[in-house]
């Protein structure tokens, strides 16, 4: 996708359509460039290019955020709702290394289907020369499982991941870092093509509570939300220290205990607290920040979080607030280059847009931005990456830092239909 040197004044028509029921299967069979963001049924689905951006380097949340406002100011914008993910919206993915050759992607859906609060609506985006309006809604057939053939070892294998890992806790146990994110990823492969509203789907329906995405080919189920932007108002969902769920109520209660206790994974919590609060008390007139986590249990695992709040005093967009907090020590490291050039030196991986933002906002810098997490990248139309990672203090062991990325695994493979490891 180029870089354009201009960009077409839009014509953005939002208007209220009777409940749709199930957005994704809304999506199109032959949809171009599908976009989802949903959680617990709500949120938007789209599909189409309006108009769209790529970005590489240091400058890729700042070129997109030059490019966004321009489309915005030559927009020409009908809604009838004013609800979030109304009216003119882009969806944008962004990569965790300055240096990734996935750099940034910002688009502009040509239709996108939405609901919230029990409000529906339809925003069609055209151009002034092209006013032909949205084709009817239909509900697509069910889409086809991928037949899996082979679920591979990525950059590293388990054994020398663990190795890494091990690498890492000597680094941190010296003094040169507080903390590290160790990530890893797996190769997933089929003999059919993997549709992506068939991960949609049962990403959607078996983690309600997470925020299901699909942008640019990256997709998943994301617990965790870098921020939320609205009227003002700024929130951030901190999740750093986790550990599995074995299916037993009681026994998962009492692990629940065992995580708030755990002095190991409060230490982890922390420090992402901290980094979050510090990137974003500079554009806060006041915050909360509280105390103590919370456990936050989801279907494969718990993680200890913290909802960290603030009042803006400035005018700064949610793709700008995302810049700033990113990376947070729950995906990088304390202190941030310490952590950035460990992971350069022992992931032996490109993360991609893995680990970094990925939201939406709309035409008045409003908009939410979780990080990629429990995700897949779809490099061919038959081949998939799946990322893991975890938070490594002093007290990390390897072993139990594997089991913990083969946890975080679990969404994916199973969306997929290729199981737990």
């Amino acid at each position: 996708m180029p870089l354009p040197q201009s960009h077409p004044a839009l014509v953005v028509r939002s208007v209220r359509i009777p409940d749709p029921g199930d957005l994704v299967s809304l999506i199109p069979a032959d949809a171009e460039a599908p976009v989802c963001w949903l959680r617990e049924g709500d949120g938007f689905v789209g599909w189409g290019t309006a108009t769209a951006i790529q970005t590489q380097g240091t400058s890729r949340f700042a070129d997109a955020e030059q490019w966004w406002r321009g489309i915005v100011k030559d927009a020409v914008v009908r809604s009838q709702v004013d609800l979030p993910g109304s009216g003119l919206i882009a969806v944008g993915s962004f990569a965790f290394a300055a240096a990734s050759e996935a750099g940034g992607v910002l688009h502009v859906p040509a239709t996108v289907v939405g609901r919230q609060h029990g409000v529906a609506w339809i925003t069609t985006v055209s151009t002034a020369a092209d006013l032909s309006g949205a084709a009817p809604l239909e509900a697509s057939e069910c889409p086809d499982a991928p037949t899996i053939s082979e679920v591979g070892n990525g950059a590293l294998s388990g054994s020398e991941w663990m190795a890494a890992v091990g690498t890492a806790v000597e680094r941190i146990q010296s003094g040169a870092l507080d903390k590290v994110v160790m990530a890893r990823d797996v190769v997933v492969r089929s003999e059919t093509p993997i549709d992506p509203r068939y991960l949609l789907r049962n990403l959607s329906d078996s983690y309600p509570n997470t925020w299901t995405y699909s942008v640019d080919g990256l997709i998943g189920a994301t617990p965790e939300m870098l921020l939320r932007r609205q009227k003002g108002l700024v929130t951030s969902r901190v999740l750093a220290g986790t550990i599995r769920r074995t299916g037993d109520d009681e026994h998962d209660l009492a692990l629940a205990g065992s995580l708030a206790r755990s002095s190991k994974d409060l230490e982890e919590h922390e420090y992402a607290v901290r980094s979050v609060a510090d990137a974003l008390s500079p554009h806060c007139s006041s915050m909360n920040v509280p105390e103590s986590p919370f456990v936050l249990h989801l279907p494969n695992v718990m993680h200890l979080a913290t909802d960290v709040a603030g009042v803006l005093h400035e005018d700064v967009s949610s793709l700008s607030l995302a810049a700033s907090l990113h990376p947070s020590a729950a995906v990088c490291g304390t202190p941030t280059l310490a952590a950035r050039d460990l992971i350069a030196e022992l992931e032996l991986m490109d993360r991609g847009r893995y680990a970094g933002p990925v939201g939406w906002l709309d035409a008045a810098g409003d908009g939410e931005w979780g990080i990629a997490l429990r995700c897949g990248e779809l490099e061919t139309p038959s081949q998939m990456r799946l990322f893991a990672g975890c938070g490594i203090v002093a007290g990390s062991e390897p072993e139990s830092e594997l089991g913990e990325s083969d946890a975080k695994l679990v969404p994916m493979r199973q969306a997929l239909g290729c199981g737990p490891s």
